[in-house]
């Protein structure tokens, strides 16, 4: 019957129309998806994948960027807008400009680089203390905490100090024997770097990989590949721990009155306890001899390894700069001053180039719309498996559709059988 001869064919046209375009296209998607490398050279990285002096060469993940694609480059990332300067030009190997308030990224040179960080380590040690020590609680610390090298404040086996104190110590005056009786009082050196480690991953500071709770480092036989951070991590870190009412009070206090035995004097007037006054590192706070309008807190770190570095956050006008330095070469609050400038100037006019993520889970921050961990090219992933399993699940789709289509025509083709049937 000529209904019935139509209906295979109709079948078949369909079936055609559908599987060559859909077949032609799987076939075409895996090389295509193959061919996008995960570990495609970054924008402005050094022939070859190498790194400066200093820096890691495994600096920068490879497949994707904590905060944005553009992040990777090793060169100077920013967006121009009219009436906003390029970003100043200054000798770090590494910095970060950004909105502290929106966590937009404004401008960054080698971001995720990692270098050493020397004191401003230091940061991350209060963000993962604060919260977890009495500041009240009494620590006596040991002779080896006493005898560390570098800064220090002049603690002693003799006598007991408050964690608040200890707390002052390490962020004013970067005081080294302060850093590691906060680490005996969080249950030792072992514990501690590992709760420092988990609080960077928890903050999506992934460049950061602590050694030491105070920052030193050839002192401690340690170098770039066993403690490191990155001018975006040192950001993340600051920004997270100035939310904390007690961690702003350790970095803005200018002068503190700090705990010592009594001198011979001093007992004999009946005190029990002596002290002198400790004063901050960080020149420009409020008042200080380079103070910077608007100036919040910031944490210093130097040395000879390191070089200088940086990190502070200023508010002026209702809005937050947050900026960060690597491996300057000089004190470096005229470079700071320079940054924030910018900052505050290109703040709401120029396109952000990435942004300072939020603690958490950043996948899942990407999925629901939100920003994270972004592929440096579309589809691109280091898991050869997903690829494939983007193809064959577009395959698969393709061959449901075609085989719910087949069915559907079927039934037709059975239906106007039987109403011919009916009408002889």
């Amino acid at each position: 019957m000529p209904g019935q001869r139509r209906g295979p064919a109709g079948v078949r046209r369909a079936l055609t129309l559908i599987t060559v375009p859909v077949t032609a296209a799987s076939l075409a998607a895996a090389p295509a998806l193959a061919a996008a490398p995960a570990g495609a050279a970054r924008a402005g990285a050094p022939p070859g994948g190498g790194a400066r002096a200093e820096a890691s060469p495994v600096a920068s993940p490879s497949a994707q960027t904590v905060g944005g694609p553009r992040l990777a480059s090793r060169g100077v990332v920013a967006n121009t807008a009219p009436g906003v300067p390029a970003p100043p030009k200054i000798k770090a190997a590494s910095y970060l400009i950004a909105d502290a308030d929106t966590g937009e990224v404004l401008a960054a040179k080698d971001p995720h680089g990692h270098y050493l960080p020397a004191s401003t380590l230091k940061t991350l040690t209060a963000l993962t203390l604060v919260p977890k020590l009495d500041p009240n609680r009494l620590v006596r610390p040991s002779q080896k905490a006493c005898d560390t090298e570098g800064t220090k404040v002049g603690l002693t086996p003799k006598m007991q100090y408050k964690v608040s104190d200890l707390f002052h110590a390490l962020l004013m005056m970067s005081a080294n024997d302060a850093a590691v009786t906060l680490a005996e009082a969080d249950g030792g050196m072992g514990r501690t770097l590992a709760d420092m480690n988990a609080e960077a991953r928890r903050i999506n500071a992934r460049d950061t990989l602590a050694g030491s709770p105070n920052g030193l480092d050839k002192d401690l036989g340690l170098n770039v590949r066993t403690q490191h951070t990155s001018a975006y991590d040192l950001a993340l870190i600051l920004r997270e721990g100035m939310k904390n009412p007690q961690y702003r009070a350790y970095m803005q206090a200018i002068d503190f009155p700090f705990p010592a035995p009594p001198t011979k004097k001093e007992r004999k007037k009946g005190k029990k306890v002596g002290g002198y006054p400790i004063h901050t590192h960080n020149h420009m706070l409020p008042g200080e001899r380079l103070a910077y309008p608007g100036m919040l807190g910031g944490k210093n770190g130097y040395t000879i390894a390191a070089q200088q570095t940086f990190v502070a956050q200023a508010r002026r006008g209702g809005h937050t700069i947050v900026i960060s330095l690597m491996r300057a070469d000089m004190p470096p609050s005229a470079y700071a001053a320079k940054l924030l400038d910018w900052g505050f100037a290109a703040r709401g006019r120029v396109q952000p180039v990435g942004t300072l993520v939020p603690p958490g889970d950043i996948e899942q921050t990407r999925k629901n719309g939100g920003s994270g961990v972004l592929p440096d090219a579309p589809l691109a992933s280091d898991d050869s498996s997903r690829m494939w399993l983007l193809v064959g699940g577009g395959a698969v789709g393709a061959l449901l559709a075609i085989a719910v289509l087949y069915v559907v025509l079927r039934r037709r083709r059975r239906l106007e059988a039987a109403r011919s049937r009916g009408g002889r």
